[in-house]
């Protein structure tokens, strides 16, 4: 992509530069914002009217780095102030960030061909989110390959690969200015590193700490800074610690002769050779800061419900339940088929009294990955941050065979909370730390104690290609994309008790999509390698943290035609987010034992134990996972088997065993629920997985489920139904089951359940 960097004269913003030409990305222009010193004398000491979101010391100097580097610098002078302070930035007029919005745009008027943004933000949110916010806005691409990296590591870096930087602000404790000002930061690297140990600070000054300037880097390709003259000047006395910055510069540029550099003329678009070393002083326009990219109009087309036959459910939990809706022998194309089910669900929704605000998790089912680009055309008119400000929802997206089972070509569930009460994690953001989502779609959504992950795919975070070696290596490097955004959430009111949110200790669940193409000898590795490193990341953070109870999340394998981008592999994990509340946890294989229902006749029988796999957070939260094998399937019907039911016809036995197979699903599943202390009434989601290989229709398979069910109602009399409407999802799958190399299940259950 060609790029225009956002630089402020500091060390990070010109590695940031750096890392993106390592990463094949061409840096085409400059881009900068400088304000005025405000000044205000009080007792002889001068103080400085800080912005919240640009450094803003020597900027005197970073007109030379056009010169220095070869390429036209666009400036503009900050005329707004931090108005809008909320961690999330909302257009506001007159904030500092509309500043950021006019000088890109003009970049992007003058050189259309840049594509993407580059910046130096590390650990700041406030900052990340506001250059996403003008970005997306422009329809640019964020790029910030120093976020979440190690901050004492990336100072090394930085000093190892040839950037001089002198400190020209301190503001914390272990800093002073007359001794550490104006020093490289090579010289400090030592010292620096020391401070976390002895007070609150970060490393590379992420937090204002300190500022440097950069006065040479193997991007100054023409010249390098000389600084000749400057003023060391003590701000007012700060309560803390002492703040002072260096000021009225004067310098000069040393050329450079046969210098290698990271550019090269080849790589300079035909624009930007005609703009080298220029400065553009980019001034107000008449316009108003208005969004470049205007929103579309996301309202909802009015349907027509006797034209389409839709398949609904919904469950029953007070706090958080699932909504899902498909067509049933739809004729049309993919993108029409998902128009018609969003703006069902639109109206369901708006039926309960909420939005698509109010969404945490989306499940898309679509018929053909190769048409994803068109599935999200569609999906991005209706989910948008403007309808969701409180966050966008997270998401899944995974090809199913639905055709095959009479679905529509677009299939949707939603999990919607009857609160805005949610944390949101969005990194728009291209960058080393995990895969950005670029677009209305979140990595993670945290709602009433638990996280909802978006899958992960095994993708090269800086890049966002799929990693070479095959479904191993693809687990590997998305369960470390796994960790990475888990550990963003974290109980940091309760230090003292396990506040980690961790793959190894808090997940629930893990659903493991594979792709077909993924050899059964494959599958059997990836599943020994998950269980491998979750065993030897649960020993770590034990020995780590000693007082942190770790679960045993139950596991289900998902076999499906594709996934996004042609992975072998996608990882969905749910976990368990802490509170601080002293809790009981437990594991549970077996059933308790206690004394069973006998509905249709079914009784407790040992091997029924085996059908099952749950995690009980006991008085919270309840995840099982329910298998049917075809052995299972024999024994089920071995004692019901009547004279009448005996049939030559193969389509009637796959009808009498599945809906045999149903009842004794909800039996147990019923059975278990309550032996745990939960209820029908608790339910957030049941996905029920049947394979394409039984040949049965979701017209014959939902009457007889729900059928099931309502048997089940009667006979227990309890409340388990909501009205019509099913409280299970039915996806069509190629396989599904506990083990990865034997994905042959005839029904596979997924339950979620959370006391409401």
């Amino acid at each position: 992509m060609k790029v225009v960097a956002l630089v402020t004269g500091g060390k990070d913003s010109c590695y940031a530069m750096m890392k993106s030409i390592h990463y094949g990305h061409q840096i085409v222009a400059l881009a900068n914002l400088w304000a005025d010193d405000k000044v205000d004398e009080f007792y002889g000491y001068v103080y400085y009217n800080d912005s919240f979101m640009y450094h803003t010391v020597g900027h005197q100097v970073i007109v030379s780095y056009a010169e220095c580097m070869g390429l036209p610098l666009f400036r503009r002078k900050i005329r707004g102030e931090a108005r809008h302070t909320a961690i999330s930035y909302i257009t506001t007029e007159g904030d500092e960030v509309e500043d950021m919005f006019i000088l890109l745009r003009e970049v992007k008027r003058q050189m259309p061909e840049v594509t993407a943004v580059s910046s130096g933000v590390i650990a700041a949110d406030y900052r990340r989110l506001r250059v996403e916010s003008v970005c997306s806005r422009l329809g640019l691409v964020s790029l910030a390959y120093l976020w979440k990296q190690d901050q004492s590591l990336l100072l090394q870096e930085m000093i190892a690969n040839g950037i001089l930087a002198v400190i020209v602000k301190v503001c914390a404790w272990g800093l002073v200015p007359g001794k550490h000002l104006d020093k490289e930061i090579a010289s400090l690297n030592a010292y620096l590193n020391k401070l976390p140990r002895l007070h609150r600070f970060n490393v590379s000054g992420e937090m204002g700490e300190y500022e440097t300037l950069t006065l040479d880097c193997p991007l100054f390709i023409n010249a390098r800074i000389v600084l000749d003259e400057y003023q060391i000047v003590r701000d007012i006395e700060h309560p803390f610690h002492p703040v002072g910055k260096l000021d009225s510069f004067k310098f000069h540029l040393e050329k450079k002769v046969d210098v290698q550099s990271l550019t090269s003329p080849d790589n300079i678009s035909e624009t930007s050779v005609q703009k080298l070393g220029t400065v553009f002083e980019v001034e107000d326009t008449l316009e108003r800061c208005e969004d470049t990219f205007k929103p579309l109009d996301c309202s909802a087309d009015p349907i027509d419900d006797l034209a389409h036959k839709f398949n609904i459910s919904r469950t029953n939990n007070k706090k958080t339940l699932s909504l899902s809706c498909s067509l049933q022998d739809s004729c049309n194309d993919l993108r029409e088929d998902l128009k018609t089910v969003l703006t069902k669900i639109e109206s369901l929704l708006a039926g309960l009294g909420f939005g698509w605000e109010t969404v945490v998790y989306i499940h898309l089912y679509i018929d053909d990955m190769s048409k994803f680009s068109e599935a999200n055309e569609t999906y991005v008119k209706f989910i948008t941050p403007e309808r969701c400000p409180f966050g966008v929802p997270s998401c899944s997206t995974f090809e199913m065979p639905l055709v095959e089972m009479n679905f529509s070509k677009a299939y949707m569930e939603v999990l919607v909370s009857n609160n805005k009460a949610k944390k949101v994690l969005h990194i728009q953001s291209i960058s080393s730390w995990a895969p950005s989502c670029i677009g209305p779609y979140s990595q993670a959504t945290l709602h009433d104690n638990i996280l909802y992950m978006a899958g992960q795919l095994g993708l090269d975070p800086p890049t966002m290609n799929l990693c070479s070696g095959g479904a191993i290596a693809e687990l590997e490097l998305a369960l470390r994309h796994c960790e990475a955004v888990a550990k963003c959430f974290r109980n940091s009111e309760n230090m003292a008790k396990c506040f980690n949110c961790s793959i190894s200790t808090t997940a629930i669940m893990f659903v493991v999509y594979c792709s077909k193409r993924v050899s059964s000898s494959e599958r059997h590795d990836m599943q020994e390698k998950l269980e491998t490193i979750l065993r030897q990341m649960r020993i770590f953070q034990l020995q780590e943290q000693n007082t942190c109870k770790s679960l045993d999340p139950v596991v289900l394998y998902v076999l499906v035609p594709d996934l996004p981008k042609s992975a072998c592999v996608e990882i969905k994990p749910v976990f368990y987010v802490d509170d601080g509340t002293e809790i009981a946890t437990e594991t549970i294989i077996e059933s308790s034992g206690s004394k069973a229902p006998h509905y249709w006749g079914f009784k407790q029988e040992n091997w029924h134990d085996s059908c099952i796999r749950k995690l009980v957070v006991p008085g919270l939260i309840y995840a099982v996972t329910l298998s049917i094998t075809s052995e299972d399937a024999a024994k089920i019907c071995f004692h019901s088997v009547s004279a009448d039911s005996v049939n030559d016809d193969q389509y009637l036995q796959h009808k009498s065993l599945m809906e045999k197979s149903s009842r004794f699903c909800f039996y147990l599943l019923d059975k278990v629920m309550a032996d745990n202390g939960f209820g029908w009434e608790d339910l957030m989601s049941l996905r029920i997985y049947i394979p394409t290989s039984l040949q049965m229709s979701i017209a014959m398979l939902l009457p007889m489920f729900n059928k099931a069910l309502l048997e089940l109602s009667e006979a227990s009399q309890k409340k388990v139904l909501n009205g019509e409407e099913p409280i299970f999802n039915i996806v069509p799958v190629i396989g599904a089951g506990r083990s990865a190399s034997s994905m042959s299940n005839i029904i596979t259950c997924e339950l979620l359940a959370q006391k409401s």
